[in-house]
């Protein structure tokens, strides 16, 4: 998998599924609308600060509450390469994994790492180096078929592939 790079934006525990696109967004499921309202009310003017591939670093839970698909919409198509996090909501990181957003499980990382530090991560082994500290963060790495849904963009284009190469 291609190594990400990045600046951290920082979050903190229970970053909840309105907190990252917020239910009076929800009237499209265009991308570039949801993306133009990601974290709003946590980070105010988002879209205008982010620079395309920096890194989000949570704490523990993120993605709870609603089931709803547009919160990994809205984060990838903000701009955010991938998440860094202790631990995610399942159906939140089933929702990133299908919509082709790297989501790495790093409790150490998301504890240590700072808002702004430059950070390095490798998806396909889940370490993580902050160019910042000097350091490096051991996260969970993906399966070898997660690894490829994430490749080709997300789940529908990989069914899409294997459906092409069995015709």
């Amino acid at each position: 998998m291609q190594i990400l790079r990045g600046n951290a934006w920082k979050l903190g525990h229970d970053i909840d599924t309105d907190l990252i696109i917020a239910a009076r967004y929800l009237n499209s499921s265009e991308p570039e609308h949801l993306a133009a309202h990601c974290l709003e009310d946590l980070i105010p003017k988002l879209s205008e600060k982010i620079k395309p591939g920096d890194i989000l670093v949570a704490g523990r839970n993120f993605g709870c509450g609603s089931s709803r698909e547009h919160a990994p919409v809205a984060i990838k198509h903000a701009g955010f390469s991938c998440v860094i996090a202790e631990n995610y909501a399942r159906i939140f990181y089933r929702n990133a994994i299908n919509i082709g957003l790297p989501i790495i499980v790093a409790p150490d990382a998301s504890r240590l790492i700072t808002e702004g530090d430059s950070l390095e991560v490798d998806p396909g082994n889940g370490m993580i180096k902050n160019l910042t500290t000097g350091e490096q963060y051991n996260g969970e790495p993906f399966p070898a078929f997660m690894q490829e849904i994430l490749e080709k963009g997300g789940v529908v284009p990989y069914i899409a592939e294997k459906v092409r190469k069995n015709e």
